[in-house]
C-alpha cells in the first residue's frame, strides 16, 4: 500500500498502519501452527483467508474510524494556540503602548521646562559671571535650574557647571539628560 506524504500526520499514521499489520500477521503466525504432527496442514489454516489484506483492511477501517478525532485534536489544538499567541501579542501592544505614553509625557515635560525659561531670563544669566550664576542656579528649584542651563550655549552652562558643587551639577545635569524622566526629586 503507498503511503501518503502530503502531510506529517498521515506518513506517522501509514506507520501505524504498517506497524498493526506486522503486528497482526505476527501474531496470526504464533497462534497457528504451521503444519499438523502428521505433516499435512490443519483444515482452520486452509479455510482462513489471507491474514495480510485482512489486517490492512482492519488496519484500514481504524485508521479511517480515527481520523476525524485526530483531525478535530489537531484543529483545537491549534486553535488554542493561536489564542495563546494573539494574548501575548496583545500584551505586547499594550507594553508598547505604555512606553510611548511614558516618552511622550517625558517629552512633554522637557518641553515644558524649555519654555519655562524665559528668553529675557536665560540672556541675564548667561552675561553672569559663571561663579555667580552658579551660587544662583544653586538655590533654585531643579526644574528650573535645568530649564536655564538646558538654554543656555554649552560653552556657558558648562563653566556654571564648573563652578558648582558635584552633588548639585551632577543632579542638574541629569535633569538635562533626562535620565530621571524629568521630575523632581527632593
Amino acid at each position: 500500500m503507498p503511503t501518503p506524504t502530503l502531510s506529517r500526520g498521515r506518513t506517522t499514521r501509514s506507520r501505524r498502519r504498517l506497524g498493526l499489520v506486522n503486528a497482526l500477521a505476527a501474531a496470526a503466525l504464533f497462534a497457528c501452527p504451521a503444519s499438523a504432527q502428521d505433516g499435512r496442514t490443519p483444515e482452520s489454516q486452509k479455510a482462513k483467508p489471507n491474514t495480510e489484506k485482512t489486517a490492512e483492511i482492519e488496519a484500514s477501517r481504524f485508521c479511517g474510524n480515527v481520523a476525524p478525532s485526530v483531525a478535530e485534536a489537531r484543529i483545537a489544538w491549534q486553535t488554542k494556540r493561536l489564542g495563546e499567541l494573539d494574548a501575548q501579542v496583545k500584551q505586547r501592544l499594550a507594553d508598547l503602548e505604555k512606553a510611548e505614553m511614558s516618552m511622550q509625557e517625558w517629552v512633554a515635560k522637557r518641553d515644558a521646562l524649555l519654555k519655562a525659561a524665559s528668553d529675557d531670563l536665560v540672556a541675564i544669566y548667561a552675561r553672569m559671571q559663571p561663579e555667580n550664576a552658579a551660587v544662583q542656579l544653586s538655590a533654585m528649584d531643579d526644574q528650573m535650574a535645568a530649564a536655564i542651563l538646558g538654554k543656555l550655549k554649552p560653552s556657558a552652562a558648562r563653566a556654571i557647571l564648573d563652578e558648582m558643587e558635584a552633588e548639585r551639577a551632577s543632579k542638574l545635569a541629569s535633569f538635562l539628560s533626562g535620565a530621571n524622566g524629568g521630575e523632581k526629586k527632593s
